[in-house]
Parts: C-alpha cells; sequence; structure tokens
C-alpha cells in the first residue's frame, strides 16, 4: 500500500512522491519516470511495473515526480537539476528504512539517464536498473563503474534505446543485458516480460 509523501529537495523545489514501506521493509528502490516534457510521470506503466515487483518481494518503493511534473513544484531541468531530484529521494527513502539498509536505484527512459548520472558519483549505491535508456539520445560513456548488480534492460524494437549499443554499453560496464523481443520503447504488452527481468534482478541484491 502506498502512502503520498513530499520529498523537499534542497534547492527549495518541492516533489510529490509515493511510498510504500512493508514492514519490515528488506531494502529499498528509488524509481525514476520518463521524460517530462513528453507526458512521462511516476504514474507511467513501466514505472508502476517496477514498484509492483519491488513490493511483491517486500521492498519498500519509492516512485516521485520530478520537478515540474504534477503536484512537484519548480520547472524542468534538463536533466541536471532532476539529479538532485534523485538525490533528495535516496535520503528521503534511507531516513524511512533501518541503518545499512540496500537502496537500489532505478530509472525509465529519460530517468535511467539520469540514474545513470546519479550512480555515476554514488559510492554508496548497492544496484542499478536501467530501463531502455535512450542511447539515442544520451551519451551514457561517462559510466565507468556500475554496481554489481547493474541490470540493462531494453526491447528489440526500441528505436530509442538500439539493441547494438546496449549490448556494449553492458560488456564496457560488465552489466546483465535482458533484451525482450518484439518489445518497443514502452513496452506495450510486454509489461510481464519486464516485470520478470526486474524480479530477477532485485532478488539478486534485495533478498
Amino acid at each position: 500500500m502506498e502512502s503520498p509523501v513530499t520529498l523537499e529537495v534542497p534547492d527549495g523545489v518541492r516533489l510529490e512522491a509515493r511510498l510504500a514501506h512493508p514492514e519490515p521493509a528488506r531494502a529499498g528502490l528509488v524509481i525514476c519516470h520518463p521524460h517530462p516534457l513528453y507526458g512521462g510521470d511516476m504514474d507511467n506503466p513501466v514505472v508502476i511495473r517496477v514498484a509492483e515487483m519491488a513490493e511483491s518481494l517486500g521492498i519498500a518503493t519509492l516512485r516521485f515526480n520530478f520537478r515540474g511534473v504534477g503536484a512537484s513544484t519548480g520547472k524542468h531541468g534538463g536533466g541536471g537539476a532532476e539529479e538532485d531530484d534523485v538525490k533528495t529521494a535516496r535520503a528521503a527513502m534511507a531516513e524511512r528504512l533501518s541503518a545499512g539498509a540496500a537502496i537500489g536505484l532505478s530509472g525509465y527512459s529519460f530517468g535511467a539517464a539520469v540514474a545513470a548520472r546519479v550512480a555515476a558519483t554514488a559510492s554508496d549505491l548497492p544496484a542499478l536498473a536501467l530501463v531502455a535508456p535512450p542511447l539515442g539520445m544520451y551519451d551514457l560513456d561517462f559510466l565507468v563503474r556500475v554496481p554489481d548488480p547493474t541490470l540493462l534492460v531494453a526491447g528489440t524494437k526500441d528505436p530509442y534505446c538500439p539493441e547494438e549499443s546496449l549490448r556494449r554499453l553492458g560488456q564496457k560496464l560488465g552489466a546483465e543485458v535482458e533484451i525482450i523481443a518484439d518489445a518497443e520503447h514502452f513496452f506495450f504488452g510486454k509489461l510481464y516480460p519486464l516485470g520478470q527481468a526486474v524480479e530477477r534482478w532485485l532478488r539478486r541484491w534485495a533478498l
């Protein structure tokens, strides 16, 4: 069961969020949504699917609207300001879990690009999942080291995340790559196999 929460970013922005906190929570997961300027928000079906898989395993989840989306204040920051949103969400999750609990990070599309940037400078991140990272639009070559486990997942028909580019990134990082047959960027009709891939990743670090 989720509850509404408000997250206070250091720059004064207030983020609309939903928190699921089963008792006792085994771990936590922060989930980032797709591009705000193209209708992306925390109620996106992919975001919800990831949250559902985590909650089914007794993992606390925090999904939130980036600045300028829904009831979140502020305005779209092009990705840079959104990194602060993610860091705030991670800190908020840590405050709600027992000391030392593992808190993973997941992002979908634009959210994956932002999550990747946060992961690149986070020394305490135990796990990362990038769902359909838009490698055709964003350069993630800055990623040199990622947590183990890291999941990269996309579909064979995703024009924004070419399969070859995803496999190349996975090989460079030593990350797990999952390719879902016939899935496109929005995973229409493919949320079930996406959920299975996410569940396998969750079981590797959160249970």
